[in-house]
Protein backbone atom coordinates (compact mmCIF):
# COMPACT_ATOMS: atom_id res chain seq x y z
CA UNK A 1 0.00 0.00 0.00
CA UNK A 2 0.94 3.69 -0.55
CA UNK A 3 2.23 5.50 2.35
CA UNK A 4 0.26 8.77 3.61
CA UNK A 5 2.60 11.28 1.89
CA UNK A 6 1.68 9.93 -1.30
CA UNK A 7 -0.63 12.14 -2.99
CA UNK A 8 -3.06 9.51 -4.25
CA UNK A 9 -4.00 6.10 -4.03
CA UNK A 10 -5.13 4.01 -0.84
CA UNK A 11 -4.69 5.56 1.96
CA UNK A 12 -2.69 4.20 4.98
CA UNK A 13 -1.53 5.22 8.82
CA UNK A 14 -2.91 8.76 10.10
CA UNK A 15 -4.89 9.48 7.11
CA UNK A 16 -6.81 5.92 7.02
CA UNK A 17 -7.55 6.28 11.26
CA UNK A 18 -8.42 10.07 11.01
CA UNK A 19 -10.97 9.34 8.47
CA UNK A 20 -12.21 6.09 10.19
CA UNK A 21 -12.36 7.50 13.37
CA UNK A 22 -14.22 10.17 12.28
CA UNK A 23 -16.78 7.76 10.63
CA UNK A 24 -17.19 6.30 13.72
CA UNK A 25 -17.35 9.21 15.62
CA UNK A 26 -20.41 10.21 13.03
CA UNK A 27 -22.03 6.79 14.22
CA UNK A 28 -21.96 7.02 17.27
CA UNK A 29 -23.76 10.30 17.26
CA UNK A 30 -26.14 9.40 14.98
CA UNK A 31 -27.17 6.81 17.69
CA UNK A 32 -27.59 8.71 20.38
CA UNK A 33 -29.35 11.44 18.01
CA UNK A 34 -26.88 13.79 19.12
CA UNK A 35 -26.87 16.27 15.40
CA UNK A 36 -24.61 18.82 17.36
CA UNK A 37 -21.54 16.27 17.57
CA UNK A 38 -21.75 15.39 13.38
CA UNK A 39 -22.37 19.56 12.67
CA UNK A 40 -18.74 20.28 13.47
CA UNK A 41 -17.80 17.09 11.32
CA UNK A 42 -19.70 18.58 7.64
CA UNK A 43 -18.96 21.29 5.72
CA UNK A 44 -21.08 23.75 4.85
CA UNK A 45 -22.12 22.75 1.33
CA UNK A 46 -22.75 19.30 2.80
CA UNK A 47 -25.23 17.38 0.69
CA UNK A 48 -26.71 13.81 1.32
CA UNK A 49 -28.79 11.40 -0.67
CA UNK A 50 -30.03 8.60 1.04
CA UNK A 51 -30.90 5.13 0.13
CA UNK A 52 -34.83 6.51 -1.46
CA UNK A 53 -32.61 8.89 -3.70
CA UNK A 54 -34.00 12.15 -1.66
CA UNK A 55 -30.87 14.50 -1.47
CA UNK A 56 -30.70 17.12 2.15
CA UNK A 57 -28.56 19.66 2.48
CA UNK A 58 -26.63 20.28 5.68
CA UNK A 59 -29.37 21.90 8.23
CA UNK A 60 -31.97 18.83 7.13
CA UNK A 61 -29.55 15.68 7.58
CA UNK A 62 -29.00 17.11 10.69
CA UNK A 63 -32.91 17.37 11.56
CA UNK A 64 -33.29 13.86 10.14
CA UNK A 65 -30.59 12.88 12.82
CA UNK A 66 -32.90 13.89 15.26
CA UNK A 67 -35.92 11.76 14.60
CA UNK A 68 -35.35 7.86 14.60
CA UNK A 69 -34.78 6.12 17.37
CA UNK A 70 -32.02 3.18 17.13
CA UNK A 71 -31.68 0.25 18.99
CA UNK A 72 -28.53 -0.97 16.24
CA UNK A 73 -26.60 1.74 14.57
CA UNK A 74 -23.26 -0.21 13.27
CA UNK A 75 -20.59 0.73 10.48
CA UNK A 76 -18.56 -1.94 9.43
CA UNK A 77 -15.66 -2.61 6.56
CA UNK A 78 -14.46 0.79 6.13
CA UNK A 79 -11.87 1.30 3.64
CA UNK A 80 -10.58 5.21 2.66
CA UNK A 81 -8.57 6.16 -0.51
CA UNK A 82 -7.17 9.47 -1.13
CA UNK A 83 -6.89 11.69 -4.21
CA UNK A 84 -4.81 15.03 -3.23
CA UNK A 85 -6.63 16.93 -0.59
CA UNK A 86 -9.66 14.67 -0.74
CA UNK A 87 -10.50 11.10 0.72
CA UNK A 88 -13.21 8.92 -0.12
CA UNK A 89 -14.75 6.23 2.53
CA UNK A 90 -16.73 3.51 1.91
CA UNK A 91 -18.25 0.83 4.31
CA UNK A 92 -21.57 -1.19 4.99
CA UNK A 93 -23.71 0.43 7.35
CA UNK A 94 -26.66 -1.70 9.50
CA UNK A 95 -29.48 -0.05 11.56
CA UNK A 96 -32.49 -1.37 13.85
CA UNK A 97 -34.72 0.68 15.29
CA UNK A 98 -38.16 2.92 14.77
CA UNK A 99 -38.88 5.89 12.47
CA UNK A 100 -40.93 8.87 14.13
CA UNK A 101 -44.11 7.84 12.68
CA UNK A 102 -43.30 4.77 14.67
CA UNK A 103 -42.91 2.36 11.21
CA UNK A 104 -39.68 -0.30 12.32
CA UNK A 105 -36.43 0.21 10.43
CA UNK A 106 -34.42 -3.16 9.94
CA UNK A 107 -31.86 -1.74 6.92
CA UNK A 108 -28.40 -2.85 5.59
CA UNK A 109 -26.84 -0.19 3.89
CA UNK A 110 -23.53 0.42 1.72
CA UNK A 111 -22.31 4.16 1.85
CA UNK A 112 -20.02 6.39 0.36
CA UNK A 113 -18.41 9.60 1.86
CA UNK A 114 -16.53 12.22 0.27
CA UNK A 115 -14.02 14.34 2.71
CA UNK A 116 -12.03 17.49 2.03
CA UNK A 117 -9.58 18.82 4.28
CA UNK A 118 -8.85 22.50 4.19
CA UNK A 119 -7.25 22.59 7.69
CA UNK A 120 -9.48 19.98 9.05
CA UNK A 121 -11.58 17.23 7.43
CA UNK A 122 -15.08 17.53 6.62
CA UNK A 123 -17.24 16.10 4.92
CA UNK A 124 -18.74 17.36 1.57
CA UNK A 125 -21.36 14.54 0.33
CA UNK A 126 -22.44 11.16 1.83
CA UNK A 127 -24.45 8.64 -0.22
CA UNK A 128 -25.96 5.22 0.68
CA UNK A 129 -27.99 2.44 -1.37
CA UNK A 130 -29.31 -0.75 0.43
CA UNK A 131 -27.57 -3.88 -0.14
CA UNK A 132 -29.15 -6.47 -2.61
CA UNK A 133 -29.96 -10.05 -1.91
CA UNK A 134 -27.89 -11.65 -4.79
Amino acid sequence: MPQNNQADGWASGDIAETITRLEQQWASAAKANDATQIAPLLSELFVEMDSNGILRGKSEALDRVKTDKWQVFEISNIKVVMQGTMAIATGAWYGKGTSPDGKAIDAHEHWLDTWHKNGKWHCIASASAPVKDA
